[in-house]
């Protein structure tokens, strides 16, 4: 593409559409659709588990002005299924903003496990993205929302124009879930308001498949030391309906991943094979 039609196409920005689809045949989960649109891409590595895989990238690296990009994951009954990134999501400039949007259905005795690398907003970036995610009931969800304050080691620390995370979890067709973040610097300078923290994250756990893990998390972060000048301020609050909502404030997103991960230690036994260890 030559240098003009570049810039036209980040004036024009881009739409991408793509679609996953999960079932069990036999023992094992099998993607049975994976169909992406640019500037969506998905791959589907095999691995060593009972468990499918699937990994969203976007052509270009990242997202740029005008964007918008919608994911629509379907697990079938007693399947189970991992959705990641990829690499971080990086938004680029964005005057009229970027866009995206991930819309799950999880049946009956099935496990989904989103967990994306955090998002990174560049100087001057608008983004907005929503996530919705309809449980059955019997159905079981893992799922990461982590940000970060941008490319700190060039400057850009807080410096994004706009942020906002919409997330909404039902079970049976009952909120357990409506919230939405909101960073805005006409609301007051971000740099100033987060302090020392460059990274934040909600890791929520529902369904019964995660019963265990939720008790022994919730008591684990409950019994941790409050300490003002921590790496990590964690919090955990229990949701009515067998859901727990981790948070996390860290002062560096190597603190902030490794402790999300170190609370997802049970996820590699759910899916039967470990989506991190290729990745340290």
């Amino acid at each position: 593409m030559t240098t003009a039609g570049h810039l036209e196409t980040q004036r024009a920005g881009r739409a991408g559409l793509a679609r996953l689809a999960f079932e069990r045949v036999g023992a094992r989960t099998v993607v049975r659709t994976a169909l992406a649109h640019s500037p969506l891409r998905l791959l589907t590595p095999r691995n060593h588990g009972h468990a499918a895989w699937a990994y969203t990238s976007s052509l270009g690296g990242g997202l740029v002005d005008g964007d918008h990009v919608s994911l629509e994951v379907d697990v079938a009954p007693g399947a189970s299924a991992l959705v990641s990134t990829q690499g971080a999501n990086r938004v680029y400039r964005s005057p009229r903003g970027c866009r995206s949007e991930l819309t799950a259905r999880v049946e009956e005795g099935a496990l989904l496990a989103v967990v994306p690398d955090p998002t990174v907003c560049f100087t001057e970036a608008r983004y907005a993205q929503t996530l919705d995610v309809r449980l059955a009931p019997g159905a079981s969800l893992v799922l990461v929302d982590p940000v970060t304050s941008g490319r700190d080691a060039s400057g850009e620390r807080w410096a994004f124009s706009h942020y906002t995370s919409t997330l909404r979890v039902s079970v049976g067709g009952r909120a357990l879930v409506d919230e939405r973040w909101l960073l805005d610097p006409t609301h007051g300078p971000l740099a100033e308001r987060l302090g020392r923290f460059n990274a934040l994250a909600s890791v929520l756990l529902v369904g019964p498949a995660l019963a265990t893990a939720r008790e022994a998390l919730a008591a684990q972060v409950a019994a941790l030391p409050v300490s003002s000048r921590a790496a990590l301020i964690p919090s955990v609050s229990p949701l009515g309906g067998g859901g727990l909502l981790l948070r996390a404030a860290a002062v560096s997103v190597e603190e902030l991943l490794r402790t999300t991960r170190a609370w997802l230690s049970f996820l590699p036994p759910l899916l039967g094979d470990d989506p991190w260890a290729r990745r340290v």
